[in-house]
């Protein structure tokens, strides 16, 4: 794999998801990797998702008494700079203290609520050089920032040709972020392009010059955002961030950061659940979900990047982002796994999938649904009782009593499934067809 891909910085987690008690994997350029917190040096540390005894995954096990990663098939335990500190099954006198009892311990930083780990040569880390987005850091107390996340299945390179193009959003997220009426020609312009990525510059800007200009950047190899200031609005930010797990799965985070003029709005994006918010983002992911993994393997047969320039027609200067993208790539090393041929295509049901692809990942999704399926007996309980007051109430104040409870309790249950769906599978029924 070329250094374009491995010497970086990667986002892999929002710290907001990740739990001190537990160990988590996640795969990062087809490498396994267990992220978990030392509380001896007050950091999270991320290793190979390997143990050096028998090999088998360290995320499967624990964070023992002691503070250390515990491998769940041996009782092998490991502090934060990968030593092994203790091997039950051997004596005292000889306990392992060699080079192969070692996990190698990956370089990690935190910046902007991110947990990000260093994949190159360890001694060229630098935190210094993060890929974090400036604006952020100007003033970060003046930032209502919401975030999203979710594992897709299409590769980094196509979910950075989507969230760069800024003219499909009139017609893909019809009735969800975007109105057909306002698609117009879109004379953007690229005024920075070199081996760090791009800048481009739209003066008329989105809905047909009503929200104003705006900027977009491209930091190589992962980062984008849009950038524009809404008059009596405020400014926003659409920051993306494409991260490879293997040939034809990415991690998507996405932050929507609003620095607003007045404070109402801040109070009432403040007021909606972190997981309810996600549901609405899972509906917007998937309005193109669908035929972006379809089209990725069209673009393949077709010869992937290399060949964008005679598969693709764009006429238009409203492409201009995407040619860009793909001049950098084909300028800086290529694709993350170039060479490697897509997994077989998936059916629409495995492509709503939400839970495996986010909820399981996310503490606040994941603790909504638990307690959405904690409350529902309950609610079952209340409708069974409100039902028997109503047969034996007869006309009675308790009957009309039971009628109003029995009607609140089916509108609640109703309510709960929705939310129990909207956690776990989309219904592949894009709205702008509707």
């Amino acid at each position: 794999m070329h250094p374009t891909w491995t010497e970086q910085w990667w986002p892999i987690s929002y710290l907001q998801d990740l739990d001190s008690k537990t160990p988590s994997r996640f795969t990062l350029l087809e490498r396994d990797l267990v992220i978990w917190w030392d509380a001896a040096h007050n950091s999270w540390r991320v290793f190979p998702d390997v143990c050096p005894h028998r090999l088998v995954p360290l995320s499967e096990g624990r964070i023992n008494d002691d503070g250390l990663l515990e491998c769940p098939y041996h009782g092998w335990s490991f502090d934060g700079n990968g030593q092994c500190q203790g091997v039950p099954q051997a004596l005292d006198n000889t306990q392992p203290n060699n080079r192969r009892s070692r996990c190698a311990s990956l370089p990690t930083a935190t910046g902007q609520g991110l947990l990000f780990v260093w994949m190159g040569a360890p001694d060229a880390a630098d935190p210094a050089q993060l890929p974090l987005v400036p604006a952020l850091d100007d003033n970060p107390d003046s930032w209502t920032v919401q975030d999203t996340f979710r594992d897709l299945p299409m590769d980094a390179v196509t979910l950075l040709e989507n969230v760069l193009d800024v003219s499909h959003v009139p017609f893909t997220h019809h009735k969800t972020v975007g109105k057909r009426e306002n698609a117009a020609p879109v004379e953007a312009k690229i005024t920075r392009e070199d081996t760090d990525g791009f800048d481009a510059f739209w003066e008329e800007g989105p809905r047909r010059g009503k929200l104003g200009a705006q900027s977009t950047c491209f930091k190589a190899p992962q980062l984008m955002w849009h950038d524009l200031t809404a008059k009596g609005f405020g400014r926003i930010l659409t920051v993306v961030y494409a991260v490879p797990i293997r040939r034809g799965e990415c991690r998507l985070f996405a932050r929507f950061p609003f620095q607003f003029q007045s404070a109402l709005p801040r109070v009432l994006i403040g007021l909606r659940p972190r997981w309810l918010q996600h549901i609405g983002n899972h509906k917007v992911l998937e309005d193109d979900q669908v035929f972006l993994h379809w089209q990725e393997r069209v673009v393949e047969k077709a010869g992937g990047s290399p060949a964008v320039e005679r598969s693709f027609f764009m006429p238009t200067s409203a492409d201009v982002y995407v040619a860009a993208l793909h001049r950098w790539l084909n300028t800086n090393g290529g694709e993350p796994f170039a060479g490697q041929a897509l997994p077989p295509r998936q059916t629409t049901t495995e492509l709503m999938d939400r839970y495996l692809s986010h909820t399981i990942h996310c503490r606040s999704c994941s603790t909504a649904l638990t307690r959405i399926r904690a409350v529902r007996p309950w609610a079952w309980a209340l409708l069974w009782g409100s039902a028997v007051l109503v047969g034996i109430g007869q006309a009675t104040t308790w009957s009309n009593v039971g009628l109003v409870t029995a009607a609140l309790s089916g509108l609640g249950l109703r309510q709960l499934n929705r939310w129990e769906q909207g956690l776990t599978i989309g219904n592949g029924l894009a709205p702008r067809n509707g």
